[in-house]
This record gives structure tokens, sequence and C-alpha cells, in this order.
């Protein structure tokens, strides 16, 4: 029988993958290995245990998550690892998704195999990196962390800076050309489906704490913060939403034709319920 080489539970971000990429593996090195196989190593009663929760028609709870850990062949952070990925994917809150994404980012293992992902996860967290990015469109950038750091309101550590910049050239959002200057590049990877809407809430989090800084940081002139409470049927939602999304394809155009800017600033919009739908009271 050969070798069985298991696919690193760590390079994963979605454990249905992984169990998918595991039963190939063992059933490549193995005929004889089955779904009926595995339901009795994990110590649940249906033989096709295993194939439906693959196929999303069924989840894995904790207990059953450390079972399947087991008969996979998991054991210390690997078996912790693969139970918080579980509750991860399986969360029913964006709160409990950051908060399970935390952890598993806490991992030694997963820093190894996924630094990507995590220069992903950095780029959304702070706020400074995609104003840095936006930064070196001046003509006078200064690849020099004392400067970066300097330039932004508030200002962050050379730390920070320094750090922004290699994320920056790791995703490919900063090129350095030949004569040593620093033009803006497009990332060269994507973020994992999974974590997506974890790193753009924090990030929609990280700017709307600035935007309420703003209001006593800047005067009036430089900054426009306003507000508008109506009331609206469920369809208008949907008309707001699309008004809302043609002028940003308007400001788009309008970035693109800005041919030498001198300041970075932010331009953030919110529509959010207030209260309950009438039919929400009703039922």
């Amino acid at each position: 029988m050969p070798t069985v080489k298991l696919p690193v539970v760590y390079d994963y971000l979605d454990y249905r993958a992984f169990l998918r990429a595991y039963y190939d593996a063992k059933k490549a090195a193995d005929r004889g290995f089955s779904f009926r196989v595995f339901s009795r190593l994990a110590g649940v009663k249906a033989s096709n245990h295993l194939k439906l929760v693959m196929d999303a028609k069924r989840g894995l709870p904790e207990a059953t998550a450390r079972r399947y850990a087991q008969a996979i062949g998991l054991h210390g952070d690997e078996a912790e690892y693969f139970c918080d990925l579980t509750r991860f994917n399986q969360a029913a809150s964006p709160s409990e998704r950051s908060a399970l994404y935390q952890r598993l980012t806490g991992f030694r293992g997963y820093r190894n195999v996924q630094r990507l992902e995590l220069e992903h996860a950095a780029y959304h967290a702070n706020w400074y990196i995609p104003a840095i990015r936006e930064l070196a469109a001046r003509p006078d950038f200064v690849e020099d962390p004392a400067w970066i750091a300097a330039q932004l309101v508030p200002a962050i550590s050379k730390m920070e800076a320094k750090r922004a910049i290699t994320t920056l050239f790791s995703l490919g959002l900063l090129n350095r050309q030949p004569d040593g200057t620093v033009t803006q590049g497009e990332a060269v990877a994507a973020t994992a489906p999974e974590t997506v809407g974890v790193h753009v809430a924090n990030y929609h989090r990280a700017m709307l704490e600035l935007a309420a800084q703003s209001i006593d940081r800047f005067e009036p002139g430089e900054r426009e913060i306003s507000s508008l409470t109506m009331c609206v049927g469920s369809d208008d939602v949907a008309r707001l939403k699309r008004h809302i999304q043609r002028f940003e394809e308007e400001l788009i155009a309008f970035a693109t034709e800005v041919k030498s800017g001198d300041r970075v600033v932010q331009l953030n919009f919110q529509l959010f319920p207030l209260s309950r739908r009438a039919s929400d009271d009703e039922s």
C-alpha cells in the first residue's frame, strides 16, 4: 500500500474543502477506504455522514468535529485548529466569525503556511495601509518610514509604516521601478473567499472609527459629515443602494482623472436600518 500523504489542515480555511482533500488522498492510497469505513472510525451512525458533510448537507457540531479529527489522525494544535475551523465556517454572526478568525490566525502552523492570507488581513485591518498605497501616488512620495508616518493623520509609528510598505510590496499593490521610484500596482493574489467578509468588516470598522474622530480632528471646511433619516419601503432600500453604487462609479471615474493629487482622503457611505420592518412586528 502506498504511503498516504494527507493534506495539511493549516492550508485550509474551509473545513469541507479539507475533508474532500483528505477523502481523495485516502481513497487514492487505499481502495478499501470508504465513507462507511470513516463513519466507523469517527463513531457516527450514518454510513454516508462524511459525504453529507462534504456536500454541505450536514454541519459538524463540536463533539462530532472532535471525533472527525481523531479519525483523520489530527492531534494537538492540528485537532484544535480543525475544530475551530468548523466553528468559523458555521458561525452565525460576523462578530463570531471575526473572533474565530483571530483564533485561527493565532496557530503557529497557520502562520507558517498562510503568510499571504495574513498580509491580506493586515491590509484590511489597518486603516493606514490603504492610505499609504494612495499616498504613493503623490509626486513627492518618499519611501521612508519616518516621512510616511508623519504624513498620515493620525500619525503612525515608523515601525507601522515599515511593515505597511512590506505588506504592500508583498501583495503587489506597490511596485518598485528600475529607476528606484515607487508606483501603485495591482494585487496579484486574491484573499481567500472564506475570509473576505471578515477582512472587509474589519476595514469598515476601522474607517468608521476614523470618521467619528474626524468630527473633532478637522475643521468643517476640511470634512463633510452629513446624515439623512427617512422612512422607506423594502424596494426603496434596493433603489437607494443602486443610487449609491452609481455615485461610487462616478467617483471612481473622477479619481482616475486626477493627474496629481497632494492629499489622501477617505469617503464613506453608510445605509443601515434604524427600525424593524412592519412585517417583522406582524410575524
